[in-house]
């Protein structure tokens, strides 16, 4: 019982603070940590949500709910009822089927999401084989012969930064070199991999308001992030005047598994990354980022360790 009352609260814990972290603001101030802090509580919040149902579908906890999982199922599947009364055991079969079948979903919509992506990855680099070409003026990056302005990044083992024709006649040489840098960030960072359990979230949980609040946060945090990257290279006014220019020209959008530098259809993002770059706020002082690392590791940790050990 202690076991299903621990992880019960930290799936609880996770939830409303995941809601909590969506709406605060101090993420924009060091999204690196807080896109950390959000892992944690998608990691974290799964194993408890999981391991809840484990543990009231198992009598005994004595080696941690995950073995004694693990020993139920295996006495059922060679013909051994759980003890107890009948309509205890029908429950407990219940919980126990239904965690493991929270677990197979979960780990069903990361696949599904992860093979989506790379399908539209190889489409797009087909495409790209076909219709792209060099450019002086972006070094490095490929120009598709498109009228409207776009700019995005292809992540993957043959990484690509794609340019279209309108946004090199809609930016200047110094707007497009920060463009690139911040293309070349979310490369450099994985940010693809980064974004894509959320994108399974979502596409699993579309239902959740907590869900899409955490992806909506996750990806804006990331492409904050990826502006704190591009601005080591570049003044911030270049990108910042790039995102403007690419957003009033109604462009941005980017194809199916690729990171676009801006999204049209989020005009309040846009805005919140510009301020944030012409009107920068002062990170997160040395002990607010280790407050952040511990909650990330208790969210984590609290849980794989009632899976594992017993209480």
């Amino acid at each position: 019982m202690t076991a299903v009352l621990v992880l019960a609260a930290m799936t609880a814990c996770c939830v409303r603070a995941g809601v909590a972290l969506a709406a605060a603001q101090w993420p924009r101030r060091s999204p690196a940590a807080a896109i950390v802090l959000w892992q944690a509580l998608g990691l974290g919040g799964g194993l408890a949500a999981v391991g809840t149902l484990l543990a009231l579908g198992t009598a005994r906890q004595q080696s941690g709910v995950a073995g004694s999982a693990l020993r139920e199922v295996t006495g059922l599947a060679d013909g051994h009822g759980m003890p107890g009364p009948a309509l205890l055991d029908i429950a407990r079969l219940a919980c126990l089927a239904a965690g493991l079948v929270l677990l197979a979903l979960l780990v069903w919509v990361l696949v599904a999401a992860s093979a989506a992506v790379l399908r539209a990855r190889q489409r797009q680099r087909a495409l790209l084989s076909l219709l792209a070409r060099g450019d002086p003026k972006v070094p490095g990056a490929l120009v598709v012969d498109f009228p409207a302005a776009a700019a995005y990044c292809l992540p993957g083992l043959r990484s690509a930064i794609v340019i279209s024709a309108g946004t090199l006649d809609l930016l200047d040489s110094h707007e497009l070199a920060a463009v690139i840098a911040h293309e070349r960030a979310h490369l450099r960072e994985r940010h693809d991999l980064v974004l894509l359990p959320f994108v399974a979230l979502l596409n699993g949980f579309a239902w959740s308001p907590v869900v899409r609040k955490a992806h909506q946060a996750v990806a804006l945090l990331i492409e904050m992030h990826a502006d704190d990257m591009a601005r080591r290279h570049r003044p911030a006014r270049e990108l910042a005047t790039a995102l403007l220019r690419v957003g009033a020209a109604g462009g941005g959008l980017a194809p199916s598994g690729a990171l676009a530098a801006s999204d049209p259809a989020r005009d309040c993002d846009v805005t919140a990354r510009v301020t944030r770059l012409l009107r920068p706020a002062p990170g997160l002082s040395v002990s607010a980022l280790a407050l952040v690392a511990l909650a990330a590791t208790l969210a984590i940790m609290v849980p794989a360790g009632v899976l594992l050990m017993p209480l």
